[in-house]
């Protein structure tokens, strides 16, 4: 599942095409991806320009000068592509969004969604999420309290939307690894220095992934060469039985409550 940096690289590739542009047309495959009729959607949407596009943890929200919000949630399997109705990819797009010649295809979203909202819908749906982890305001000492409050697993609160936004399975183990923490630690048995090393891992990590666009696999637009970048870059996720980049211990690959976790044992405390 995209989490922020993926969603983070996505923002800034949306806003420089799309601020300021006017949608052309609208057409919806599949309406189950949408929260009104598609007749109704369309209507809404075509005619409109783009004001800004922002990002709220996994979220992406289009603020239409309409005064009305797209709100995107890509969960399992969802991902956009830039191009012509010419240059596209090979498979259906659920919602496709047209600015002049160019088109935004929203694709795989068969559990994800693009619901039209007012602001204030929009608001109230992302009001119960965590601070932003790399939001200048956010400070070690925020962090520590967060995560202080939960008793349980260290990757059950990094991957907590009301703890933090934006992290999920892919960054908790890798922000454990640089911090040298198991991410089936105990919160309890945390000590303060390594509740600092963990912050410094968060801060560390994010900026990495989104300097080489995160992990997505499919470029955003054809020549892409920045989305998908971290996926050479990552440590421990999805590598499981392979040496460690720190300390060549084979790295192990669990299932913790239902998802996959990855951590190395010979260099992780």
């Amino acid at each position: 599942m995209p989490e922020l940096p993926e969603m983070e690289t996505y923002r800034r590739l949306l806003q420089e095409r799309l601020t300021g542009r006017a949608i052309t047309d609208v057409s919806v495959q599949r309406e189950k991806t949408i929260n009104i009729p598609a007749a109704a959607f369309e209507e809404h949407v075509k005619g409109t320009a783009f004001s800004t596009v922002e990002r709220r943890g996994k979220h992406i929200l289009f603020r239409l000068q309409s005064g009305r919000v797209l709100l995107l949630h890509l969960m399992l399997g969802g991902f956009l592509y830039w191009g012509t109705s010419e240059d596209k990819l090979d498979r259906t797009a659920q919602v496709t969004i047209s600015v002049g010649r160019h088109v935004l295809y929203f694709h795989g979203l068969r559990l994800g969604y693009l619901h039209l909202l007012t602001q204030e819908e929009a608001e109230n749906r992302l009001a119960k999420l965590g601070p932003e982890p790399l939001d200048p305001l956010f400070t070690a000492e925020q962090f520590t309290r967060l995560i202080q409050k939960k008793r349980g697993v260290l990757k059950a609160a990094l991957v907590d939307q009301h703890v933090l936004a934006g992290i999920g399975n892919c960054y908790a183990d890798e922000l454990c690894h640089h911090a040298g923490i198991l991410p089936l630690r105990r919160i309890p048995s945390l000590q303060p220095e390594e509740e600092k090393r963990l912050f410094h891992s968060l801060q560390a990590v994010l900026h990495d992934a989104l300097e080489h666009g995160g992990y997505m696999e499919t470029p955003f637009f054809r020549g892409d060469g920045l989305t998908g970048g971290y996926n050479e870059h990552c440590r421990v996720y999805d590598r499981g039985g392979e040496p460690c980049p720190r300390c060549a211990h084979p790295i192990t690959q669990d299932v913790w409550s239902s998802r996959k976790v990855f951590y190395c044992t010979g260099c992780q405390q």
